[in-house]
């Protein structure tokens, strides 16, 4: 291949991921794909079909000229409003047609992966009309789409993959928002730690350090009498990362520590993805 050496765990992530959701959709009888998700508002369907679609538009497709319909209740924004757009035109699409437009984009971007000559660095189009580096619109695809194979496996009840490359990648990009969570969002105090313990099939340990301009940081290396620690198991992280929970309806799952009031504040913006 000629893919760049720093884009090959994006791309191979990707690859075990999506081939995980053609193994789980394939042989789903019609009425299944109507099952919901953990994804607020989203059908297995849909789920499939927002991935059909980021997967057209890093294969260069236009988007679809369409118009959403107003009751779409779980809208709520310009970035959901865009992602909703290749959801809703193929809402009505039957399971065959689902199951081969998956698959036609499958190979598409593997021919496309085989092909990519492009460095990391180069500029590509991403999500409303904004631009960002190719090694970061792969990092993102790849999370996305090991994100949504987890919404499927959890509304067909088919658990697995917790630690698969997906999911490490998955763990790095949203460790990289808990800085600003627990110092913009939920505002430690200067000067202060917040330990974040997770165990399961990922396991880690995660200091936030806040200095004394407020500026949070990422740091592996553990804290003394921390501010605040938080103990849950890796699943749990994931989901409430993704906003597929509430803190309420995960309170027996996570462990509190030390500034219980602290620990409440960044588990209410734990949910980082828009």
């Amino acid at each position: 291949m000629s893919l760049h050496p720093t884009l090959q765990p994006y791309a191979d992530a990707w690859t075990h991921s999506i081939e995980a959701i053609t193994e789980l959709v394939q042989p789903l009888p019609e009425a299944d794909w109507n099952r919901r998700t953990p994804c607020p508002g989203w059908s297995v369907r849909d789920v499939v079909s927002h991935v059909i679609g980021l997967d057209s538009e890093m294969y260069g497709d236009p988007r679809p000229i369409h118009t959403l319909p107003r009751d779409l209740y779980h809208v709520t924004n310009d970035h959901q409003r865009y992602m909703e757009m290749q959801v809703d035109v193929r809402r009505h699409h039957t399971a065959p047609e689902m199951t081969s437009e998956l698959e036609l984009s499958i190979i598409r971007r593997n021919r496309q992966l085989r092909n990519e000559t492009r460095e990391p660095g180069t500029k590509v189009r991403g999500p409303l009309g904004t631009e960002l580096t190719l090694e970061e619109s792969m990092r993102r695809h790849a999370f996305d789409v090991w994100a949504h194979e987890q919404d499927l496996r959890a509304a067909l009840g088919r658990p697995g993959n917790l630690d698969s490359p997906g999911a490490h990648i998955a763990r790095d990009v949203l460790l990289a928002e808990l800085p600003r969570v627990v110092a913009e969002k939920a505002q430690a105090p200067r000067s202060s730690a917040v330990v974040i313990d997770v165990h399961g099939p990922l396991e880690f340990l995660r200091t936030i350090r806040v200095d004394i301009q407020g500026r949070g940081t990422l740091e592996t290396a553990p804290a003394l009498g921390p501010a605040a620690t938080l103990t849950l198991d890796w699943e749990t992280f994931l989901r409430l990362a993704c906003g597929r929970t509430t803190p309420e309806a995960s309170a027996d799952r996570v462990k509190t520590e030390g500034d219980l009031d602290l620990a409440a504040a960044i588990l209410k913006h734990f949910a980082v993805t828009p």
